[in-house]
């Protein structure tokens, strides 16, 4: 097999069709990146690197938990810390540029603002959509332009409008008069989308509550702009976080081309319609796709020149990511039947199973190590109700009782102290809201892996 290989700046930015493979590259050992080369297997017929991502995770996963001793470690050195394969953040890209190609993602920032994931989208040339001066600044921070920048906050702070205006960030979203007069007030150069109102009733987590504009009322804001003098460029919408129906995206689409309408008629010329987000990175995605590819070509069909941008968060970080806890902690509860177990690992719902409560995930644990033995990506590592099996319920460190991350499942292993279980798809609205509760820490470690070469070239990794 003929690997293609690409030469680029580290901060060019391409658009790839052709480079990605199931051949694994690795940084060495520096800036928190996982040395592979020790590790890497070669086929006798060619020689060359033919491990998978799973293999690269796990070799980094076992590298990591072999290395602690848990009688004699230093404390924090057993805590929880994740998995980052940059790789799977390249193929979702490409995923996105085969199935959305005239939409440009702007990826956003609140989803995971893990610095690495930032630094290979920045490079990537995708947008972002911010909500406040911490992720603008951070984005700048990149070296990103302005122009790659939405800060999508309906309602914003005035010292952030203040700020964002003495660093040329200038697109914007409203939804109501109030936000007009603020922005007429202090930003009056800014360039402004209109967010309207959607049925996000199918989604994980619901936006129309908070915010946008419904359909009666979007003609007087359009009228209030105009007279304001405020430069109306778009039309914006989301359908929620983790939309489940893609209907949602069909009327969605056929309102913003109702707005453009009324826009035209006071005399906006928009340019742009903001997709949002909603996108999801399981196989859900390619149907969602295809309904609003084919909405977006028959509402603004591409001689019409419309920009179309969209505001992926969880689409790119999720499946990007893998958890590791340590098992602090056994309680034994006898049954008339059979013994089951309360396990105690050094993560919950206050730090990265935030999720849980905020993004109404159901993260599932495997076994990551036990006895001695570790277990990653084999059929032992998982859960089963085969005979004989041993029942467990898994919470976190602090002293709050609803920090329960498991209230049941099973394993073949009987499972202990100094054990290591993990979760996989945990990138998504997990360590960006973790806290400090009860003095334990939110800043855990990150061991970088990359499974795809473009993405190595780009990151500049050799």
């Amino acid at each position: 097999m003929v690997m293609p290989t690409l030469v680029t700046d580290r901060f060019t930015a391409l658009d790839y069709t052709d480079f990605t493979n199931n051949h694994v590259f690795l940084k060495s050992c520096n800036n928190g990146f996982f040395d592979y080369n020790q590790h890497v297997h070669h086929d006798h017929h060619d020689g060359r690197r033919i491990n998978s991502a799973k293999q690269l995770i796990g070799e980094a996963l076992r590298e990591r938990v072999e290395n602690i001793d848990h009688e004699f470690c230093e404390p924090g050195e057993e805590d929880t810390f994740f998995v980052a394969d940059l790789g799977e953040v390249y193929r979702q890209h490409l995923r996105w540029k085969l199935n959305l190609p005239r939409v440009k993602p702007f990826y956003a920032v609140k989803c995971n603002p893990d610095p690495k994931l930032l630094e290979l989208l920045s490079a990537l040339g995708t947008g972002f959509d911010c909500a406040s001066k911490a992720e603008i600044e951070q984005v700048l921070g990149l070296g990103v332009d302005p122009s790659r920048i939405i800060y999508a906050q309906p309602c914003k702070t005035n010292s952030y409008v203040r700020y964002v205006a003495s660093q040329g960030v200038r697109q914007m979203t409203f939804d109501n008069a109030e936000e007009l007069r603020k922005i007429a007030r202090l930003y009056p150069g800014a360039e402004l989308f209109l967010r309207i109102l959607t049925d996000d009733s199918s989604s994980l987590c619901r936006l129309s509550l908070k915010f946008g504009a419904s359909l009666d009322s979007t003609d007087s804001l359009l009228a209030l702009a105009r007279e304001l003098g405020l430069n109306v460029v778009g039309v914006s919408f989301h359908v929620g976080s983790g939309a489940s129906d893609p209907g949602a995206f069909l009327k969605a689409v056929q309102d913003a081309h109702v707005v453009f309408q009324q826009a035209a008629s006071h005399g906006f010329s928009l340019k742009t319609l903001d997709v949002g987000g909603g996108f999801c990175s399981d196989n859900s995605f390619e149907q969602m796709a295809g309904v609003l590819r084919a909405a977006l070509d028959e509402y603004f069909p591409a001689h019409l020149g419309i920009n179309l941008i969209a505001e992926p968060g969880r689409y790119y970080a999720s499946a990007a990511f893998t958890l590791a806890c340590n098992i602090i902690a056994r309680r034994t509860i006898e049954d008339m039947s059979a013994s089951s177990y309360m396990l105690y690992v050094n993560d919950g719902l206050y730090g990265n199973f935030s999720s849980i409560m905020f993004d109404h995930q159901h993260p599932v644990a495997k076994v990551l190590r036990s006895g001695g033995h570790t277990l990653y990506n084999t059929p032992a590592a998982e859960a089963t109700d085969a005979d004989g099996c041993i029942e467990y319920s898994i919470w976190g460190p602090t002293c709050d009782g609803i920090d329960r991350i498991t209230e049941s499942i099973r394993f073949r292993q009987l499972l202990d102290v100094g054990d290591w279980l993990y979760f996989e798809d945990m990138g998504a609205y997990t360590k960006c809201s973790a806290t400090t509760f009860n003095g334990f820490t939110n800043s855990h470690d990150v061991i970088y892996v990359c499974s795809e070469p473009g993405a190595k070239a780009l990151l500049g990794m050799h």
